[in-house]
């Protein structure tokens, strides 16, 4: 979050707060849904530190409501558009590179539309998602390597790849240029699990 840090970061906390009271969630109950310490959740709530992508997606699962209803204001129903350059940038490469999700579904079967630009030889490493996400990558620019579960996939212009999410993946750029790509997640049954738990 590398643009409007501060604006987003607080809305993102709001919104996280904002979900886990509607919720009747302690701050010790998320923490430990989410497998993450309270006091991060308390200090992403009150908008005082950058979270990862990774930590926002725990976060995002155990509460049940997909990583783009983090980001993303209230909208009204059947349409959202994005215009460009309002995506939410949630990661930052230390060679410029950006990562910016730009749009997004609600659950129960969310599905995130993402922005990637890979800097020379900058590296994203993700954790694995949750179980039966499924990821679309198209390269736009450059060359781009995918590692899943150990292996590693060389892409050019215009190739496309889908794989699981479910598994820890990397996407690097091993060249001297700048890559550019398109990212579509789908997560299944987002928070389906977690609610079912609380009720019973």
């Amino acid at each position: 979050m590398d643009n409007d840090v501060y604006p987003l970061a607080t809305a993102i906390g709001i919104r996280i707060k904002q979900e886990r009271q509607l919720q009747g969630r302690t701050l010790d109950q998320l923490a430990e849904l989410a497998g993450v310490s309270r006091r991060t959740i308390a200090s992403v709530e009150q908008g005082n530190t950058n979270p990862s992508v990774g930590i926002l997606l725990k976060i995002s699962d155990a509460l049940g409501i997909g990583l783009p209803s983090l980001v993303e204001p209230p909208r009204p129903p059947f349409v959202r558009v994005v215009r460009n350059g309002k995506g939410a940038a949630l990661w930052s490469g230390k060679a410029g590179g950006s990562g910016v999700l730009i749009a997004g579904t609600e659950p129960p079967d969310v599905v995130e539309l993402w922005d990637w630009h890979l800097g020379p030889h900058d590296s994203y490493e993700s954790e694995a998602h949750s179980s039966g996400t499924r990821e679309l990558l198209h390269v736009l620019q450059g060359t781009v390597t995918i590692e899943v579960a150990d292996q590693a996939y060389a892409l050019e212009v215009g190739d496309a790849v889908s794989f699981h999410g479910d598994v820890a993946h990397t996407y690097t750029n091993p060249s001297k240029t700048s890559a550019h790509f398109s990212l579509a997640v789908f997560q299944p049954r987002v928070g389906t699990s977690t609610r079912s738990d609380n009720d019973a």
